[in-house]
């Protein structure tokens, strides 16, 4: 067992695990992968202001996310083709998730089912919803999440279209799939992987499939993709608050006048997100929209936060500049690929440990008491 010590260590074994499509689907973002980098590298120049002697020994990690109790302000973040990546992944990290008291997400595009969620743990979850021209579909599977006991709806609300990704279309990731024989000797020399995805109970989209009444992953992707829906608008807030009764939440907010009108219209909450950097390349990295969303809307409604997370110090930064919680993707993503269960475990604990060692050196006893007076200088996402 090799020794783990931060999120890289199992995304280099998460590497050797999967075929290279997968990995890279995972990974990597879209076009020239400005934003997917910026993410990371403007975290990464932020710096905390040291305070010392401020007696280590009690920090409080615990708070709350859309109104439940966490114990610490991190949840697992909607991602597609996760059980592709682990057999049952979605329900192996969800019931890591309830174990270590942090919510999981679970998205339209997931390999489990939202009845399959409901299976394998016993509190509440969320639900993600890309919004697709037939809104039989988004009125379907929100009764669906709403009769599994899920206590928010995520909306997508940046992906009208998808953006391109240029390793995707090289290794054969499409709809319908390229083969090639790179990606068919990859997958035959990955023998546990394939093994795991073979146990696995489903193959296909389950969310998908419940609706559309076939098992073919083909059918059920190239649905998909032909059904994004282009023409959403904020006329269609109202429409989400009346077909759901949870928290409604919005995801891939990006701008501090998008931000105020989602409170105007009484969304409970908001994700500060680019998709990972897998949409608008050249958007701001997330970390440098906060400070102002936080500015103009945070008295409002609840920010959440994603884009770039892969440690405790990423987690700090973010509730310092005005996220009351902060999503995982591929920071989990590359445990559970890597060694499953308890590589999802691993990446939590890993980054609870940062947490709470980055509170003691900052002076932070309540990470609900985080603010920009923890960082050396004020951040405003200016910088360059």
């Amino acid at each position: 067992m090799p020794v783990i010590t931060n999120i890289e260590d199992l995304r280099q074994l998460a590497r050797r695990k999967l075929p290279r499509a997968l990995f890279d689907y995972v990974d990597q973002g879209s076009y020239d992968q400005i934003s997917y980098r910026a993410n990371s590298d403007e975290l990464k120049s932020i710096r905390f202001r040291q305070r010392v002697l401020t007696d280590a020994t009690n920090r409080s990690l615990a708070s709350t996310m859309l109104g439940e109790k966490v114990s610490m302000p991190v949840a697992l973040a909607p991602t597609g083709l996760t059980g592709l990546l682990y057999g049952d992944g979605e329900m192996v990290a969800a019931r890591v998730a309830e174990e270590m008291g942090v919510p999981f997400c679970l998205s339209t595009m997931a390999i489990c089912s939202i009845e399959d969620i409901r299976s394998a743990i016993k509190g509440p979850f969320w639900f993600q919803l890309y919004v697709f021209r037939d809104r039989g579909f988004s009125e379907e599977v929100i009764g669906r999440a709403r009769d599994a006991g899920c206590t928010a709806l995520f909306v997508t609300v940046d992906l009208p279209m998808r953006g391109q990704r240029h390793a995707d279309i090289k290794n054969g990731l499409v709809v319908p799939p390229r083969l090639t024989l790179r990606n068919v000797f990859d997958v035959v020399t990955k023998p546990s992987w394939a093994l795991s995805v073979l146990m696995g109970r489903r193959k296909t989209f389950g969310n998908l499939e419940a609706y559309l009444k076939q098992s073919s992953a083909l059918a059920s992707g190239q649905w998909a993709n032909d059904n994004y829906d282009a023409a959403l608008s904020w006329d269609d807030v109202a429409w989400m608050r009346k077909v759901w009764p949870g928290k409604l939440v919005l995801k891939g907010i990006l701008d501090a006048e998008d931000a105020k009108r989602a409170a105007s219209l009484g969304v409970d909450a908001i994700v500060v997100s680019n998709h990972g950097g897998r949409q608008l390349d050249g958007a701001p990295a997330t970390i440098a929209a906060l400070p102002r969303i936080a500015d103009a809307a945070g008295s409002q409604l609840e920010i959440l936060f994603d884009g770039g997370v892969r440690s405790g110090q990423d987690v700090l930064k973010a509730l310092a500049l005005g996220a009351h919680g902060c999503l995982i993707g591929r920071a989990y993503l590359y445990g559970l690929a890597a060694m499953g269960g308890d590589g999802v475990r691993k990446a939590l604990s890993l980054i609870q440990q940062e947490l709470k060692v980055s509170m003691s050196l900052t002076g932070v006893r309540d990470v609900r008491d985080a603010s920009p007076d923890i960082l050396f200088d004020r951040y405003d996402g200016s910088r360059r």
